[in-house]
């Protein structure tokens, strides 16, 4: 699917995957992106419903199945060209997700993952809009009983 001078804005999800107050960002492996730390997602393929999606893209980025718990948010993401053509157009659907299974495996996309605390984001150069998605999913998994512990 061509991604670069879109004919229309192209589908993705996002991952807001939390563990112990940390959030897990990517390493972006890729244009547009590339070297950009950001959260791990990607473009919905025909046929699939979003949840479906961004299971199937988290398992693909980083080895580990999880469990959409919430939706947070739609982000959008306009890239322009030198010539202020629209370079890049994305309609991204944020989640808020728990791991359910696997081991942390940086996939093709991303040439580096790690856990990181909120105020880690602005030092790996995250931009305030993901920053702002992340900041919901944290809040929001301190609230929901999916992410309580056991006793």
């Amino acid at each position: 699917m061509k991604r670069d001078y879109p004919d229309r804005p192209l589908l993705g999800v996002g991952a807001v995957i939390v563990r112990n107050e940390q959030v897990l960002v990517v390493r972006r492996a890729n244009p547009p992106l590339k070297g950009e730390w950001s959260i791990p997602g990607g473009l919905v393929e025909t046929g699939e419903t979003t949840r479906e999606a961004l299971v199937r893209e988290i398992r693909e980025e980083t080895g580990l199945t999880v469990e959409p718990v919430e939706f947070i948010e739609v982000f959008e993401r306009i890239l322009h060209d030198a010539d202020s053509r629209v370079q890049y157009h994305f309609v991204v659907i944020d989640y808020l997700c728990r791991i359910i299974s696997g081991e942390s495996c940086p996939g093709s996309d991303v040439s580096e993952m790690r856990w990181a605390t909120f105020d880690d984001l602005q030092i790996l150069g995250i931009t305030p809009e993901t920053r702002g998605v992340i900041r919901k999913g944290l809040n929001a998994a301190k609230k929901s009983t999916a992410f309580r512990t056991r006793s």
